[in-house]
């Protein structure tokens, strides 16, 4: 009857109708699942309706007809003409009026205007300045009712992300940039930057420093990192921020005056030693283990004669020992009386280089006391004994900066001195890299590249300072040492090419370039000019590690299609390999993407080439590092009894790294079984052994996983400390198998104490009430939602698994960051009250 009304002549009639029309559909509510009846009804009369708009001639009538029929438009809409949008704005699109018709109507209606926006891109329309209008008017309708995540959509959908800021509020602006940030991962550049950067403007706008710099770290711009140190209000605040900028190995000691040395220590991580050592004292931790304590001898299968070759045996517990008692400073072997160097003489060859280097790592980040253990062995005449004292002074001071700079100081005369046998070069030059992996240090680069252009010297050396140089400039694509060692590989001769060492000449390229993305064409290019195959080995290690972590879905089809191929015998099969590591590497960062590598190893597994299917279980690893879920364990099992001894050795040594730090039960149980399994294999054994001493290192209080701040920050030297002795696993039975196990070493890099400890505001270690669970995605998710399921109280220090979370569980105290990891400052809730049992 109403739309009967509408078709006759009088304007006044037209309004009474269209008042009651508009109030009919308001007032009808229908069920979820039933459309409301008014609307039923006008299904019929769409057309009819359509029609007498463009008749009418009175203004007033035609916008009230033009909402009516935009809400209509949502429903039958048959031809994708986008009437919703188009009615709408002949209605007008102030604040208003948009949202007369509900939520649904404002989403419907958003779709519209992102639908519109690419139609108007494909035909190169200039005209879509409009569209902007009526998503400036949606927004902030969709900000005042939860729909946070709908708003950044829309404005993405336009390109113009960055105007979210102008609609943030103090209420909303945390949902927002929660959105923007786990948004980001799945974006193509340069989008997924510019949701980064757009959310730490959001950050700084409502003054959150410590929320701001881990988003300017992953921006990698040191002056946005300079800014945020700035904007803090508070000294408290730079020290929370000189402690995450510690964990994430950026070192930036010139935003600090040189009289203040408490906020130094912060940022040297000075007393990280003293920390890791308070917590161990909580938990137990402190008496040293003996290797056979992790072997666990007694459950193995007591009938099988166990025929081991004692040097090679000595060496595995040098392993273990160290892993195990990994900065505690004391252990059962090395630190003992005069124990020590009777220990090093019962290995041989350079089996004693890395028992003297293992006090290295039982002292590791202990600079002051490590060195004078390791002192007694600088002046042995036996020169792999020196050597590894050498290497134990560069692990002992990877993670931390000593005002004295004493690893520079002992390990640059060895370079500079041109009588230094070759031995010991090569541990200072590792040491050296180990000591200043990401520091940018110009003097330790000025002293490698000699190193690393001089050909008269043996491959070995140029190669790891090649592997030390990229480890120093880390992800800096510093182009000075890029072409010293290019130019390295094209004046080397074959055979030094082919050499076992030179893949870390390749590395070191590699590492370069973390994380660069695609800053690399024109190093790729000349890449292509050597003709040697370690050209296309270093070109694809170099394209994995610059998408490491990036989850780019483009490169890891570039890095499958590698793996596809099936290449004659006598092909050089490097670059495979290398291939599926850069699949794990690129995935590793990003969950589904992770489920979706691990899957893709399986069909790797069945269908590879024999040497793609050695590299799967260390990919695997990669991906999974100290964080050992029940699918990936059993896999790797399966894979431990390959019948391929090299794809047996990947599996065992991946089994080690996936359970690193975490004392996994069943894990110890695989791999004590295997330990029966190979006990007349004296190689396979030693890699069982050294799995062992990597699940139990630090006796379970430390984690090599790259990944920390609530797993979103990557930690380029820990994933180059992790990648090393993977890459040389790639051919076990010439590297880590022979006489280059000390490259298990360069897990210093990786290794870091999975601990939360809560400071007070004098930095003094404070007990607080937390609640550790498994950590729940709670992105987009209306009200406040729980962040973490299945929680226990505790009070700190307390340890953290790889996938938990933890959140405080008092009102006392406020942390100064929103992710409760690694050291946390707490100030005092001026709001809190006391309860009185508690006063008492």
């Amino acid at each position: 009857m109403i739309v009967e009304r509408l078709k006759e002549s009088s304007v006044e009639i037209h309004r009474v109708a269209l008042e009651s029309l508009n109030s009919i559909i308001r007032s009808t509510t229908g069920s979820m699942t039933s459309v409301p009846k008014p609307l039923k009804y006008l299904k019929v009369h769409y057309e009819t309706l359509s029609e007498l708009y463009d008749t009418w001639m009175d203004e007033d009538n035609k916008r009230a007809l033009a909402s009516i029929l935009s809400l209509l438009g949502m429903a039958y809409d048959r031809e994708s003409k986008h009437d919703c949008l188009k009615y709408r704005l002949l209605a007008g699109i102030d604040d208003e009026s948009i949202s007369e018709w509900g939520h649904e109507y404002v989403r419907h209606l958003a779709m519209e205007v992102g639908e519109e926006y690419a139609l108007k891109l494909e035909s190169e329309a200039e005209d879509t300045g409009y569209l902007l209008d009526v998503a400036r008017n949606i927004v902030p309708f969709l900000m005042k009712h939860n729909g946070e995540a709908d708003a950044v959509d829309l404005l993405e959908e336009l390109d113009r992300h960055e105007l979210i800021e102008e609609y943030a509020t103090k209420e909303t602006f945390e949902r927002v940039c929660l959105y923007m940030i786990s948004c980001a991962p799945l974006l193509a550049p340069p989008s997924d930057m510019g949701f980064l950067e757009t959310a730490r403007k959001i950050y700084r706008k409502y003054g959150k420093p410590s929320q701001c710099l881990p988003l300017s770290i992953r921006l990698g711009q040191q002056e946005l990192i300079k800014e945020d140190w700035e904007s803090c209000s508070t000294r408290l605040e730079k020290a929370q921020l000189a402690f995450i900028m510690a964990r994430q190995q950026v070192h930036m000691p010139e935003l600090i005056d040189e009289d203040d040395e408490e906020l130094m220590a912060c940022m040297n991580n000075a007393n990280l030693s003293k920390q890791y050592l308070n917590l161990a004292r909580d938990l137990e931790l402190l008496d040293p283990k003996s290797p056979e304590d992790i072997y666990k001898s007694h459950l193995e299968n007591a009938t099988v004669e166990m025929t081991l070759d004692s040097a090679r045996h000595n060496l595995a517990s040098t392993f273990v020992n160290a892993f195990v008692n990994a900065g505690y400073g004391t252990d059962k072997l090395m630190t003992v009386n005069t124990e020590g160097r009777d220990w090093i003489f019962k290995n041989k060859d350079m089996g004693m280089l890395s028992a003297a280097a293992s006090l290295g790592m039982i002292m590791l980040w202990d600079v002051d006391i490590g060195l004078t253990q390791v002192d007694k062995y600088m002046y042995s005449e036996d020169n792999t004994v020196k050597s590894g004292a050498i290497l134990a002074i560069g692990m002992l001071s990877s993670g931390v900066h000593d005002e004295a700079d004493a690893a520079k100081a002992l390990l640059s005369e060895y370079l500079v001195d041109e009588n230094s046998p070759a031995l010991i070069k090569l541990a200072a030059i590792s040491g050296l890299g180990m000591a200043y992996a990401g520091t940018m240090n110009e003097e330790i680069v000025e002293l490698l590249l000699p190193v690393i252009s001089d050909t008269e010297i043996t491959i070995d050396l140029s190669s790891i300072a090649a592997l030390s140089a990229g480890l120093v400039c880390i992800g800096s694509g510093n182009s000075e040492v890029s072409s010293v060692i290019l130019q390295a590989m094209m004046e080397r001769v074959d055979s030094d090419l082919n050499h076992k060492y030179a893949r870390f000449m390749a590395l070191g390229l590699g590492l370069l370039y973390l994380g660069t993305q695609d800053k690399n064409d024109a190093i790729l290019e000349t890449l292509k000019a050597i003709t040697h195959p370690i050209g296309k080995q270093s070109s694809i290690l170099m394209q994995a590690c610059a998408y490491a972590g990036s989850g780019n879905v483009l490169e890891v089809q570039k890095m499958l299609h590698l793996c596809a191929e099936h290449l004659g015998d006598k092909e050089d099969q490097l670059p495979q390999a290398f291939a599926v590591l850069g699949v794990g590497l690129i995935a590793m960062g990003e969950g589904i993407g992770s489920e979706m590598s691990l899957r893709t190893f399986d069909h790797l597994m069945q269908y590879g080439e024999p040497f793609v299917r050695r590299a799967v279980p260390l990919a695997m690893a990669i991906v999974c590092a100290s964080n050992p879920l029940v699918s990936v364990l059993e896999t790797l099992n399966k894979f431990s009894h390959d019948n391929d001894k090299a794809v047996a050795t990947s599996a065992i040594f991946a089994m080690g790294i996936v359970g690193a730090g975490t004392n996994n039960a069943r894990l110890a149980q695989l791999l004590r079984q295997l330990a029966t399994y190979y006990h007349k294999d004296a190689d396979m054994l030693f890699i069982v052994r050294i799995a062992q001493g990597l699940l139990h290192m630090g006796k379970g209080a430390i984690t090599i996983n790259p990944y920390h701040h609530d797993r979103t920050l990557l930690s380029h030297t820990s994933l180059a400390g992790l990648l090393i002795p993977i890459v040389a696993m790639i051919n076990a039975e010439k590297l880590i198998l022979t006489d280059s196990h000390f490259l298990l070493y360069y897990l210093a890099r990786a290794m870091y104490p999975r601990f939360l400890i809560t400071l007070d505001e004098n930095l003094e270690s404070i007990s607080a009430n937390v609640r550790v669970g498994q950590a729940v995605d709670a992105v987009g998710q209306v009200g406040r939602p729980k962040t973490i399921t299945g929680f226990q109280s505790h009070d700190t220090p307390v340890l953290l698994a790889h996938s938990e979370r933890a959140e405080i569980a008092t009102e006392k105290y406020i942390p100064l960051t929103n992710v409760l990891e690694g050291f946390v400052i707490l100030k005092k809730n001026p709001d809190y009250e006391e309860d009185e049992e508690e006063s008492k």
